[in-house]
């Protein structure tokens, strides 16, 4: 029986969201009714859309008969998560053909890399980059020549952005294709502890550099439990790639064939196929509370606290952080994996992966199961890809192989989801409490004030961060300076916290999916920009950060303070940051997911 809560989320999500829903649906409907577009298109449009093709292909597409896919990749190989994408394509493209049909590459979306950029100029272009993939898939699909689609992408901004854009062709049928997790190289724990020791000057830039390449080491996804993994997680959670594929590692015999099984049936799902199912009937309330609670269940990164409601957004819904705190309360914590314990995506992966997470979520009633996925239903989630004598199969995925990582039966690591939302008169903020010990879960002390986080950087360097304190770095929201993660500052703030001192972060930047272990109240909302009281700030109020009561308040009265705002344009000038100023005026707060196009 499903949840009152849940039911009741997802009751309050559609009701609120009528009028903008049938918006959407008015839109995607009439692109329906407008039949396919080789049926639209000129003689001269279909020239240009097949002229770089092989003959056989050429004749197929004009001949119109079969699908032809659409693929939009996000290769490119600098990034470990997206290089193995360099051959999808071609093995697509042969597996269609044995069908009778076509693809084509319809375009390419910029990859960054949030691990590149952390502390760096570039991270403050990273979150807007999620809106501008979305722009990018909507280019690639105005050829119109396409009766699906696959998705290509995987990492922090690239995934939501490229789903948020397929919505936008919502009649089409749309699907991702996983590239797999690189394998485990040394310990996220053990990467942590050297980073402290570089940062507190006890080892030298050589030790932390061999540490760093020991850690991402290969192709494919960051082995802990950030943001791309947590990407992976919700979108097959929410139905939106093969069952169990989600963590399979790359260049494997069975991710080859999941590979060339989601290319042959998409096919299925297209006007041509047996079972047609465009993406606007799998992007709905219920599959995006599905995934909230997956994520809540799995405590995944609180980026996708903005990922989701701007995904949500685009398929006209409105979904609210409230909604995430409310089912926080009813969904209990089923995965313990890193930042929130030692092991990492690999051993969640060997524990039974997603499927059995979705069937531990449906058995305690926590998940729609009368949803509609990109292949199938949701009995399908609870299945896992097998490969015999070379022949792919899905069978029930059964229990938890490891329970120390993924409980399946009774019991939880938490009883409330690893995802809070906090409130208080400073605003309303989101905390990644799976990751923090219990007692560090309140903390009250002076406030530091910073409105930049280099500066926290060198007055721990200065040694004059030796105290209790809750750290605030302000002027980091997305239309100051486009919302960039704070991720550097976790040694810093890690080696203050063991040496004894009481600390908590409270921003209105973002922090890294891998971010653990100190508290961090993140996103503020209103930034401190626009009316937040992050802005009236001084160091020494006193603050009282209960993670526990759901609450941040500052305790020293702001009663007649007057903002000091710094020229936050200043420091936007160089790297490419300047092209960004209309995103930044444009943006929306983060409670309501942080972005530009809605």
């Amino acid at each position: 029986m499903l949840n009152s809560v849940v039911r009741e989320v997802t009751e309050r999500i559609e009701k609120r969201s009528q009028k903008t829903r049938d918006a959407y649906m008015n839109m995607v409907l009439a692109q329906e009714k407008l039949g396919r577009g080789r049926k639209i298109l000129t003689c001269s449009n279909l020239a240009h859309a097949v002229a770089s093709e092989k003959d056989a292909d050429k004749a197929t597409i004009l001949k119109d008969e079969t699908a032809n896919i659409g693929i939009v990749s996000a290769y490119n190989d600098m990034l470990s998560a997206h290089c193995p994408y360099k051959v999808y394509p071609d093995a697509i493209k042969a597996e269609v053909a044995k069908h009778g049909a076509t693809a084509q590459v319809a375009g390419c979306v910029p990859a960054m890399c949030d691990g590149v950029t952390q502390g760096q100029p570039g991270m403050d272009m990273s979150l807007f980059s999620r809106d501008i993939i979305a722009q990018s898939v909507a280019v690639s699909l105005s050829h119109n020549v396409f009766d699906g689609v696959l998705l290509l992408g995987i990492c922090d901004k690239i995934a939501p952005g490229m789903i948020m854009g397929a919505i936008s062709y919502g009649h089409l049928p749309t699907a991702f294709v996983p590239a797999g997790p690189m394998s485990t190289g040394i310990s996220n724990e053990e990467k942590s502890e050297i980073r402290q020791k570089y940062t507190a000057g006890l080892l030298d830039k050589s030790a932390l550099q061999q540490m760093e390449c020991a850690c991402y080491h290969s192709q494919g996804t960051c082995t802990f439990y950030g943001t791309a993994n947590s990407n992976q997680l919700v979108l097959e959670a929410m139905g939106l790639m093969l069952p169990g594929s989600a963590f399979v590692p790359p260049y494997t015999d069975l991710r080859r064939a999941l590979n060339d099984e989601a290319a042959a049936r998409i096919l299925d799902k297209t006007c041509f196929g047996k079972d047609p199912c465009p993406l606007y009937k799998v992007v709905t309330a219920k599959n995006l509370v599905n995934a909230v609670v997956a994520l809540l269940a799995s405590g995944g990164s609180t980026n996708l606290t903005l990922h989701l409601v701007a995904i949500a957004k685009a398929a006209g819904y409105i979904l609210t952080w409230d909604d995430f705190s409310d089912l926080s309360e009813v969904v209990p914590l089923l995965v313990n994996i890193y930042p929130n314990a030692k092991p990492d995506i690999n051993a969640l992966q060997a524990a039974g992966g997603v499927p059995v997470l979705m069937k531990a979520l449906y058995k305690r009633g926590l998940v729609h199961d009368d949803v509609v996925t990109s292949f199938g239903d949701f009995a399908s989630q609870m299945t896992t890809p097998v490969l015999n004598d070379g022949k792919l199969t899905f069978v029930d995925c059964g229990e938890s192989k490891d329970p120390k990582v993924l409980i399946s039966g009774e019991g939880c690591f938490n009883e409330k989801g690893g995802i809070k939302v906090l409130h208080g008169n400073l605003g309303t903020s989101v905390i990644k409490i799976s990751a923090v010990a219990p007692e560090h879960h309140h903390v009250k002390a002076p406030a530091r004030v910073f409105n930049d986080q280099h500066d926290v950087e060198r007055a721990y360097k200065e040694g004059k961060l030796n105290q209790d304190a809750v750290i605030v770095v302000r002027y980091a929201g997305p239309a100051a300076s486009g919302m960039p993660e704070l991720h550097k500052l976790m040694p810093v703030l890690g080696n203050l916290q063991k040496a004894g001192y009481k600390v908590a972060l409270l921003t209105d930047g973002r922090l890294s999916g891998a971010s653990g272990k100190i508290p961090s109240a993140l996103h503020v909302s209103p930034e401190a920009l626009r009316g937040g009281k992050l802005a009236l700030l001084k160091d020494g109020d006193l603050i009282d950060f209960d993670a526990d009561a759901g609450t941040v308040n500052c305790l020293t009265s702001l009663e007649g303070r007057v903002a000091d705002v710094p020229d936050v344009e200043a420091n936007e000038q160089t790297y490419g940051r300047y092209l960004f100023k209309s995103c930044r005026n444009a943006v929306s707060s983060a409670d309501e997911g942080a972005t530009f196009l809605f």
